[in-house]
């Protein structure tokens, strides 16, 4: 171990005492934001709870309506909404048809495109292969007929 002394950093503190605009008191914009709000929000506020007063008046008086007519409401309100659900199936496959035979017939127009090239490059490689396979079969050939001529000679 060395027998160095160790250095200690100490920084001052400073303390924070808020700055200068917390002595102030708020803005003129942020007053001017809370007045006008004010009234809008109680204005809005005010229009929320006659709108609750009116919804509950409303649904006190139509209860008993819906009770009596429940045997007929309920039917076709199910009916209604199989109708709705059965328009907007057939309209989602519908769109799902489209969709798909449009992909189909621009896969196939791509294809229709490209076969020439295909059909070449295909007639290239049966080329190249009948070419590689004639070489080969040549190699073999002269290399059965050296063995066939050593086998003579012993």
């Amino acid at each position: 171990m060395t027998d160095r002394p160790h250095q200690l950093l100490v920084h001052p503190q400073r303390h924070y005492n808020g700055g200068p605009k917390s002595q102030r008191g708020p803005s003129a914009t942020k007053i001017l934001a809370v007045l006008g709000g004010l009234p809008v929000g109680g204005t809005l506020l005010a229009l929320a709870g006659l709108t609750l007063v009116g919804s509950l008046i409303g649904l006190a008086i139509t209860t008993p309506l819906f009770i009596i007519c429940s045997p007929v409401l309920v039917p076709a309100a199910i009916a209604i909404g199989l109708a709705i659900i059965g328009f907007l199936c057939s309209g989602a496959l519908g769109l799902t048809g489209l969709v798909s035979l449009s992909w189909v017939l621009n896969y196939l127009r791509q294809a229709s495109r490209s076969l020439p090239q295909e059909m070449d490059q295909a007639k290239r490689r049966m080329q190249d292969m009948a070419a590689y396979v004639g070489q080969k079969t040549k190699e073999v050939g002269q290399e059965i007929q050296s063995k066939a001529q050593e086998g003579r000679r012993t």
